[in-house]
């Protein structure tokens, strides 16, 4: 029991699976593909490295179409509208783990993995903002998408193997605010902090590949680990406040669940949903196995998980 466990929590702090059907090419490329190759999509490899289908490419255009009569300069609205066209798609868990490349025995070679067709918890917070910040920009293209993706989802922005993806949540929450994307307003709504040590990776390392096969991404992700530690705590709302603070806590911010699982600080995440007068919130469900907006209110949720302290709310910066 205790080994599943285990393996249920890195399916949600590093979400690494992906299809035999995946291809890997830029761009262009797919734009050059014949239809044999769609209706039988091949493996390719081209640099730079970027996984994806020819079928995320099409529900990124699909998705152009859907959000075209939304005014860019509403983001709220572009990121529920945003959330609501994944609305039913499947909860996959390890939806980011390529087992391509020649270093794949020593930790693997780290790509942009682009899924708009299954996701993860976390895979479905980055895509929904990724998508909101290519339609506000000037140059709305499947490229323009996949940078914004990739820049949320490695430290920096910059893709340098498996250590520099945000792997815990704390850990993404500060590095986009650092790079301007959002704001972390827990502490504004009344939170409180809770210096706990962030080690569950180093301290379960069978549970990744990455780091079972790799003593040098180990070595990275326990630098990082040490990093997120040095930086005195993390901030989050306590479940017991959030029914009194719910009417503050805006439509679409992002919403994290704290836990009190040893080495972890997050176990969850979605985007909080105003609806009716109450708040509840929107998210791809390992109950459900699907994207849904849940019919238990934030703080109903929260408090029927024995294991949730609270959350951590980000607001977007726009």
């Amino acid at each position: 029991m205790k080994t599943a466990l285990i393996i249920l929590l890195s399916f949600l702090i590093s979400a690494e699976y992906i299809n035999s059907a995946e291809i890997i090419m830029s761009e262009e490329r797919v734009t050059s593909l014949t239809n044999n190759v769609i209706t039988q999509p091949k493996k390719i490899i081209i640099q730079p490295e970027i996984v994806y289908t020819v079928e995320d490419q099409n529900i990124f255009y699909r998705y152009l179409s859907y959000i075209s009569d939304t005014n860019i300069n509403d983001v709220d609205e572009i990121l529920e509208k945003s959330a609501l066209f994944f609305l039913e798609k499947p909860y996959v868990a390890h939806t980011l783990e390529t087992e391509g490349g020649d270093t794949f025995k020593t930790g693997g070679r780290e790509s942009v993995v682009v899924n708009l067709r299954e996701f993860d918890c976390t895979t479905f917070v980055e895509t929904v903002i990724a998508l909101t910040q290519t339609v506000r920009s000037k140059n709305p293209t499947f490229k323009k998408f996949i940078e914004e993706l990739k820049n949320l989802r490695y430290r920096g922005g910059v893709v340098k193997g498996y250590s520099s993806r945000l792997h815990y949540m704390t850990d993404w929450f500060y590095d986009n605010e650092k790079k301007g994307v959002l704001k972390n307003i827990s502490k504004d709504l009344g939170g409180v902090t809770e210096n706990k040590a962030i080690n569950f990776m180093s301290n379960h390392r069978d549970a990744y590949k990455q780091l079972k096969l790799s003593d040098k991404n180990l070595h990275e992700i326990i630098e990082i680990e040490s990093d997120i530690n040095a930086r005195g705590g993390f901030t989050f709302l306590p479940k017991s406040n959030i029914a009194i603070t719910a009417p503050l806590i805006p439509h679409m911010s992002i919403i994290a669940f704290t836990t009190t699982i040893d080495g972890l600080d997050v176990s969850h995440v979605g985007f909080a949903f105003q609806k009716a007068g109450e708040l509840t919130f929107i998210h791809a469900s390992t109950l459900l196995d699907k994207i849904v907006i849940d019919k238990k209110t934030l703080s109903e949720y929260c408090n029927g998980q024995n294991n949730c302290t609270g959350i951590i709310v980000g607001s977007l910066s726009y």
